[in-house]
């Protein structure tokens, strides 16, 4: 049990932190520099050109985006070599700290090796390979990581199992490779509720249950919940509102789109997490101020 203990996970880059917890702003991970699904972007990247990296890191920066996630999976590519060279160009190009995103050892050990800063690794499952491989990597580096609670047999539905696995994790990082539990963040599963529309709820139950039990931050995947469905932006937004209340400090999710970025920080305005407002009045003049420079 947490004893009303919660923490705080602290990323940094080579001149900025971003601090990760209850009490604290949402914290907003940008999840567009990924060519999972991006043909075009695929190609690029295999033809040595990064300029679209660029491109994602103005758009997300923009955006709100308070931690870059970085992914460069693509087939027929060096990753490791990849993910190193896009490491290097992303801090070039903002303070913003980073998210190393593979599954593929080697390639988060070269991203990591060259980022200036303490980053978050994404991700490790329960399976007891990926423990072994990744947890060592994460210590080595004084990294966080995001744990996701799947084991080698399923992902399961029932939020007790989760538990059961984020216990499991708990206990081989901290008890095994003396990693902090506050560097832990667990991503809860969010599933896709036009698949089954009681994965909502068991998705956010479980959030209630980290939250109390360890007192562990968490992050997931925002617009896995609206895969195949209609509407997606409304129910991505929704989601994260219902999400805060639960207990989820953070998301990685699309911080272009401004209608979903907004509940996110009128909620923290709401749960007390933006003193005064202040954010949420820059953000309201901010656009205010683009709207009347559109029209002049």
């Amino acid at each position: 049990m947490s004893g009303g203990v919660h923490y705080e996970t602290r990323l940094r880059s080579a001149t900025q932190e971003v601090v990760i917890g209850r009490g604290h702003r949402f914290c907003l991970i940008g999840e567009r520099i990924n060519p999972t699904g991006r043909r075009i972007f695929q190609d690029q990247l295999r033809a040595g050109d990064l300029s679209a990296i660029e491109r994602d890191v103005h758009a997300q920066v923009v955006g709100g985006a308070d931690v870059l996630d970085v992914n460069m999976g693509v087939p027929l590519t060096d990753e490791a070599e990849l993910l190193s060279q896009a490491v290097q160009l992303i801090q070039k190009l903002t303070d913003k700290p980073l998210c190393i995103d593979s599954s593929v050892v080697e390639a988060l050990e070269a991203g990591l090796s060259v980022y200036q800063g303490r980053a978050l690794v994404n991700s490790v499952t329960a399976e007891d390979e990926r423990l072994e491989q990744i947890l060592p990597i994460v210590k080595k580096y004084d990294a966080a990581v995001i744990a996701l609670p799947n084991d080698v047999d399923e992902i399961p539905m029932e939020p007790e199992k989760r538990l059961e696995l984020v216990q499991k994790i708990l206990d081989v990082a901290t008890g095994e490779y003396g990693i902090a539990a506050h560097d832990i963040l667990i991503d809860p599963l969010a599933m896709p509720i036009g698949a089954d529309t009681a994965t909502g709820e068991a998705t956010l139950e479980t959030m209630r249950r980290v939250r109390d039990e360890h007192g562990l931050n968490m992050t997931c995947g925002a617009s896995n919940v609206s895969f195949g469905m209609p509407g997606r932006h409304e129910l991505n937004a929704a989601f994260l509102t219902a999400a805060m209340t639960s207990g989820l400090t953070s998301a990685i999710m699309d911080v272009r789109t401004p209608s979903i970025v907004s509940a996110v920080k009128a909620t923290d305005l709401l749960l007390g997490h933006d003193e005064w407002g202040m954010e949420w009045i820059a953000r309201s003049r901010a656009a205010t101020a683009a709207a009347a420079a559109g029209q002049a």
